[in-house]
């Protein structure tokens, strides 16, 4: 049985260097969660759809290359996945620019074969998904991938949400964004949101106030990222701060929620308590924050955290 399958859409990356070229690379929310996943030996798939071209196929032969599996991956033929481009400023704030409205992502839920990723979803240990994986699907296909949630927390399995409101990803359509991610917290055994992503979907005051509201839903266990902030993290009935524990200047801020929910799910599914997988995520994403991209090089990430 694979431990985690995590649901979303991954793209072509293209990222300015210092020199004023861009690099090509991949990446998607739930996709960046998903490699450091495998990387920290958790057995992980990913679930998508693209398409039958040759960076398609690259990214298929990415995600085998960092030990995930891909046969949750719906293929269509004469499609292509969806591109973005990241620019960084001074201080490595990141801004998207996206090219992805007929990425077969979206799809996923409707397109022949999707009962077939459904049923990974079903008899895995743990389903990762995010605010930007509800944003892709239609309503037909949220009902299928809500309700393969629903079968899979029957199961047993943990249900875990990465909030990551993106308001462009919802035409700016906050009324309904509050509906879907109320219908996904429901159907979450665990969420891992960004405070002030999660301020500006529902006006919380703090990071306190994000857990109060989260709870409400059922969810039992709340970890708020907070950026240079620290995280809040809520189980047993208890929440506990924990700080980020050194100071650092980030080189690129792509990835660095991706990364702390790598590193604190990762923790959780090997048996660490909640405070000790927060430190655990602190580590990653403080790493992943020094080099540019979603998906620092695997050699950069072991040298680094040898230390």
């Amino acid at each position: 049985m694979v431990k985690v399958v995590s649901v979303g859409e991954v793209m072509v990356e293209l990222a300015r260097g210092d020199d004023g070229r861009f690099g090509q690379a991949f990446g998607g929310d739930t996709f960046n969660t998903a490699v450091y996943l495998a990387r920290a030996g958790i057995d992980t798939a990913y679930a998508t759809a693209l398409g039958d071209d040759i960076f398609s196929a690259q990214v298929i032969a990415l995600a085998a290359s960092e030990g995930l599996a891909t046969d949750a991956i719906v293929q269509v033929p004469g499609r292509m996945p969806g591109l973005y481009i990241i620019t960084t400023d001074a201080k490595g704030e990141r801004t998207f620019h996206y090219w992805r409205d007929n990425a077969p992502a979206r799809q996923l839920f409707e397109l022949d074969g999707w009962q077939s990723s459904a049923e990974k979803l079903v008899g895995a240990q743990a389903v990762y998904f995010s605010g930007i994986t509800l944003s892709l699907y239609s309503n037909a296909g949220l009902g299928r991938f809500l309700a393969s949630l629903e079968v899979a927390g029957e199961g047993g399995a943990w249900r875990v949400f990465d909030g990551n409101f993106r308001p462009r990803g919802w035409q700016n359509d906050l009324p309904r964004a509050r509906m879907v991610f109320a219908e996904a917290l429901k159907r979450s055994s665990m969420a891992l949101p960004t405070f002030e992503d999660e301020a500006m979907l529902w006006g919380d005051a703090s990071p306190e106030a994000t857990i109060a509201r989260i709870t409400t839903f059922g969810v039992k266990e709340v970890v708020v990222k907070n950026g240079p902030g620290g995280a809040y993290v809520h189980a047993g009935g208890q929440t506990v701060f924990v700080p980020v524990e050194r100071e650092i200047l980030p080189v690129d801020t792509t990835g660095a929620g991706d990364s702390f929910n790598a590193g604190y799910l990762a923790a959780r599914l090997k048996g660490e308590t909640p405070e000790a997988a927060a430190r655990a995520g602190h580590a990653l994403a403080g790493t992943v924050i020094m080099h540019r991209g979603a998906i620092i090089p695997r050699l950069t990430q072991e040298g680094v955290s040898a230390h």
